[in-house]
């Protein structure tokens, strides 16, 4: 199955845009004549090959390699190195370049910066004396279409860097992507922001536009209606809660990256020792579309039908006679390595799912989220650290704990920071103070109002039907995404009826028009009844463009699939966000590794 998503049925021509980036680095490789090494970023390898094949690249006379410190090993005379602008990677850069040097060969070099060249990493480059051998340009790569509805901007660290280290350029690096989209789909409308990176992200969209307008081709009518941009820090509860949907269940357990899981072959029924397999995890894999959303117990019972309906099919066929239900049969067997794939990793998240210390785990986020007993949380953060328990499962527990009570008090809040540095050592020092920056583990100073916004905007759903989901709160089994929660509010009727709740939230909001659009459709009529007002000119759905500074959850991406999918819904949404997150994933970026 192929690992490049299949983009045909997206709300707009994703196609397009990846044929675009495609594009740009054939162009790169062909203009560098003759057989050459591809030296490519490790953290973009995944982002490639969602573009673009290996084949062709081959194909265009590229040989691959992934950069790293070790000497490279290639006969090629010409390099090409592919790399972020990250300042430990021209180290390594340098590095190769000096050991060819010492023994004594010649090539010729070329650094392509994705998706722009730094200053910085430049003046490095120049301190290591190879800056003067060098040939720079740029591919200016700034999102990467996940799936048919997921534009990820893939970056890792960025969200840490700009809350700890002040480090903005990823607000820009946003501005120029949504900049990039409405170039080729028009100028975006209506701008909704929360947070103060999301009001900044507006702010220099505002200023592209002045200084590089876009000419739009589509006779007046933008194909993105409304831009939504949320901050993460607006809504840190909800990833920190485990998700419960297939594909956030895999995400927790498995970590998906780029589209496509990496495990055990043992896992996948394949009995070779020590062989890893990657599976691809996309629209194109219809079974995985139809369940990926579901909450992980439906999931289960889906399969169990699937595989009894087949094992009755063979039954049957057994005692039939006519080829017309022999070829019926034949095309169902299609269907079955998608069933195996999905019994097999089902089967896998199974034996998580049934832990008593999964059960315990997700029982006590419960309890939090509902603010019931502030000394039994307490207590059992602080089991977990006397225990040793694995540490991003402990400072998960402890940033939900902190978030939603606004911080603890002074003599507890030393206590749990003193007892985490005697049990998983004094590293740590830089990890905990990285958490205090970002606001995520704080002392309190203010009484917490998560009891008020968890009130006001419905966040807790006691009659919770998994199998028969009737509100987003499915995908954590009873709590609905205080993030979607506002984009629900923010395209049904904007800001202004929950400013009381957004004044309660991190940073302020902003709901702005942009442009002379007179035949852009209305926020009044994004939300309800499906008349003949609700679509465009032309009869299309209207597009609302969500965007999430800071990452994105799997069962977050599932509840605006699910409003999408509601009968009257008169919009389609395509998400974009740094890099799609869980709880690990987001909080490992605060985490201080040991060099």
């Amino acid at each position: 199955m192929a690992h490049i998503p299949n983009l045909d049925n997206a709300a707009i021509n994703l196609t397009s845009l990846r044929e675009q980036s495609q594009r740009e680095l054939i162009t790169i490789l062909r203009n560098i004549r003759g057989k050459k090494c591809l030296v490519i970023d490790p953290k973009l390898g995944g982002s490639i090959s969602l573009i673009v094949p290996t084949s062709i690249l081959k194909e265009n006379g590229a040989e691959l390699r992934y950069l790293s410190s070790d000497p490279l090993q290639t006969e090629c005379n010409k390099v090409v190195f592919l790399v972020r602008n990250r300042l430990d990677l021209m180290k390594h850069i340098s590095s190769n370049i000096q050991d060819d040097i010492q023994k004594g060969l010649q090539r010729e070099y070329f650094v392509y910066f994705v998706p722009r060249r730094s200053v910085a990493c430049e003046k490095i480059l120049d301190e290591e004396k190879v800056h003067h051998l060098l040939t720079i340009g740029e591919f200016p790569l700034y999102m990467v279409p996940l799936d048919e509805d997921i534009l990820s901007f893939e970056l890792d660290d960025a969200y840490k860097e700009y809350l700890v280290e002040g480090d903005s350029s990823l607000l820009w690096h946003i501005a120029k992507a949504i900049h990039k989209l409405e170039s080729s789909f028009g100028v975006i409308p209506n701008v909704r922001a929360k947070g103060k990176g999301s009001l900044r992200v507006a702010d220099i969209l505002n200023r592209m536009q002045a200084e590089e307008p876009v000419s739009t081709p589509h006779a007046g009518i933008p194909e993105i209606q409304t831009l939504i941009l949320l901050d993460r820090e607006v809504d840190m509860v909800t990833p920190m809660l485990s998700q419960l949907t297939y594909e956030g269940l895999l995400d927790e357990i498995l970590h998906v990256n780029n589209g496509a899981v990496e495990l055990n072959a043992s896992i996948m029924g394949v009995q070779q020792e020590g062989k890893k397999v990657k599976v691809p995890l996309n629209s194109s894999d219809k079974l995985f579309k139809e369940i990926r959303d579901l909450n992980f117990e439906v999931v289960v019972q889906v399969l169990r039908q699937k595989a009894t309906s087949m094992k009755q099919d063979y039954s049957d066929i057994t005692k039939s006679q006519t080829v017309s239900e022999l070829k019926d049969f034949v095309k169902k067997l299609n269907t079955l390595p998608e069933i195996t794939r999905h019994i097999n990793l089902a089967q896998h998240l199974s034996e998580f799912t049934s832990k008593p210390s999964f059960l315990g785990q997700l029982d006590m986020e419960h309890t939090i989220v509902e603010s019931e007993s502030y000394d039994l949380c307490f207590e059992y953060i602080e089991e977990m650290i006397h225990k040793q328990e694995p540490f991003l499962g402990v400072l998960r527990l402890l940033v939900l704990f902190s978030v939603t009570n606004l911080g603890l008090p002074k003599r507890q809040f030393d206590y749990l920071r003193r007892e985490i540095l005697h049990s998983y050592g004094f590293e740590h020092v830089v990890t905990m103070t990285n958490l205090e920056r970002a606001g995520l583990f704080r002392k309190q100073e203010l009484k917490s109002n998560w009891l008020t916004i968890k009130r006001a905007m419905r966040l807790v759903v006691e009659d919770n039907n998994t199998a028969n989901p009737s509100d987003i709160s499915y995908v954590f089994s009873g709590y609905a995404p205080l993030s979607v929660r506002l984009i629900q509010q923010a395209i049904r009727s904007g800001w202004r009826p929950v400013e009381d709740i957004l004044r309660l939230l991190p940073g302020s909001h902003s709901d702005t028009k942009r442009g002379g659009f007179s035949c852009g459709i209305s926020s009044e009529s994004l939300f309800g009844g499906s008349t003949n007002a609700d679509k465009l000119v032309d009869g299309r759905r209207s597009l609302v463009l969500v965007v999430f500074i800071g990452g994105v959850t799997f069962a977050e991406i599932s509840a605006l699939r699910f409003l999408c999918a509601q009968e009257g819904m008169a919009y389609d949404i395509i998400i974009a966000t740094t890099k799609v997150v869980s709880g690990d994933t987001l909080l490992d970026t605060f985490v201080e590794k040991l060099s």
